[in-house]
């Protein structure tokens, strides 16, 4: 088969898997579990709970001990194993621990995928700036996929009446009511793209041939080191904070329409049943702004291409403030098309950037740290501030004041914005791009 095939079906699996349940985890708690905002904040926190510590490990083990592809295809092999446990929990307290569990296997491998697309690209003398992107849509169309099937097949009052009996179908053989399709459906494909990730070219460990080595040599640890680096340890900051708002639009997003249901005028919108189908708005968008990445770095140079990127989240929770799904549902529309820009040009050039400016024999060790503080540290704080601040100021007993919640996210992304502005120092060298081709 075809490299960039292989590497397309691997990029197309490895969000389907998280975009099966990802967004409607909410919905799912709230709405089907009946649990608690404070219950769903802590099951929440487990994506970052489960990028800390597992992703620089993980990069680690793959830099040091084991080829990357068969540490990649283990990772999705057991999180698809754990998946299949989470139905049957009804406690939020042992959801919880499953789940985190459930993370600690895939989390690492948003970024082990980077490492071994761009691993994969290099060997076979591919150019990545040029030939990652178009790899990495398929990535976004299936997270598309994922949120399409889970608001057919996994609710009970789809938009289109073959779901709900194709939903019926696929819980009949589980055993399970319909709303547990999602996570049986993540986890049959994480299954097949652990196994398929061995047929997979091999990627083997760095050989490191100094003698005399440190502790931290010994052990994979010369990437935290990276945090002496004043540019470097600013970029892992500013990495946390923008994961805090990435988390806001995951937690958030079908809650906030979902919840227009509760208006009369608004109760029986295609919007209001097909919440996840409009989200899905934003993962389609990310599919433009990911093919227009290699021009934008080229022309404005990593820092600017970020810039762009925290301007868009401000530009994202303004629109949803003041938004609905029949007068100002264009601001709807337009918060999810500025989304692609948003989500894909930190999270693509962050990784470029850690890419070419650290060295081969940490790479992954690198990558594994900027997820940890943009899917980690990030989620944390993006999960509880979150939470006790909707707690604490946003909610009354007619429910979620949802305009001035996102209106505080905006506040939130517009001082990020002008922080980064002022504090990160890159200067942009077209030949830093170019280099990064083999």
């Amino acid at each position: 088969m075809n490299i960039k095939l292989k590497l397309t079906i691997v990029s197309f699996l490895q969000l389907f898997v998280w975009g099966a349940w990802l967004t409607t985890l909410a919905s799912y708690g709230f709405g089907f579990k009946q649990w608690s905002g404070a219950e769903f904040g802590i099951v929440f926190s487990t994506l970052g709970l489960g990028s800390i510590i597992m992703p620089p490990i993980s990069g680690i083990i793959a830099d040091k001990y084991l080829n990357l592809e068969k540490l990649y295809g283990i990772h999705h092999i057991l999180y698809g194993l754990i998946l299949l446990f989470l139905p049957i929990i009804d406690s939020p307290s042992t959801f919880f621990w499953v789940l985190l569990i459930g993370m600690m296997c895939y989390m690492p491998t948003l970024s082990l995928s980077n490492s071994l697309s761009y691993a994969i690209l290099k060997k076979y003398n591919f150019n990545v700036i040029k030939d990652y992107p178009p790899i990495r849509v398929f990535g976004t169309i299936g997270f598309i996929v994922a949120m399409w099937c889970t608001n057919l097949f996994s609710n009970v009052n789809p938009p289109f009446s073959f779901g709900i009996g194709i939903g019926k179908s696929i819980a009949s053989i589980t055993g399970m009511p319909v709303e547990c399709n999602q996570f049986y459906i993540a986890s049959f494909f994480a299954i097949i793209l652990g196994i398929f990730s061995f047929t997979l070219p091999k990627i083997e460990p760095t050989k490191d041939e100094r003698t005399n080595k440190s502790l931290s040599q010994i052990f994979g640890l010369d990437a935290f080191k990276l945090f002496k680096q004043s540019k470097m340890a600013m970029f892992f900051v500013f990495s946390m904070f923008l994961g805090a708002a990435l988390q806001l639009t995951n937690m958030y997003g079908e809650t906030y329409i979902h919840d227009f249901k509760n208006v009369p005028e608004y109760a029986n919108t295609f919007v209001v049943k097909s919440a996840n189908i409009v989200l899905s708005i934003s993962q389609i968008s990310e599919t433009i702004f990911i093919l227009a990445i290699p021009f934008f770095l080229r022309r404005f140079g990593i820092k600017k291409v970020m810039l762009f990127s925290l301007v868009a989240w401000v530009i994202r929770f303004g629109f949803f403030a003041y938004g609905d799904p029949i007068g100002s549902l264009w601001m709807i529309i337009m918060s999810n098309i500025v989304y692609g820009l948003a989500f894909d040009f930190f999270n693509i050039s962050g990784s470029l950037f850690v890419e070419t400016t650290t060295d081969s024999k940490i790479r992954s060790s690198a990558q594994g740290l900027f997820m940890m503080m943009t899917n980690g540290f990030g989620a944390i704080l993006g999960s509880l501030g979150s939470g006790f601040l909707i707690d604490t100021y946003f909610t009354t007993e007619k429910g979620k004041d949802w305009h001035n919640i996102w209106l505080t996210f905006a506040i939130y992304a517009l001082i990020i914005t002008i922080a980064f502005a002022i504090l990160f120092k890159h200067k942009h060298d077209p030949k830093d791009v170019e280099s990064f081709n083999h």
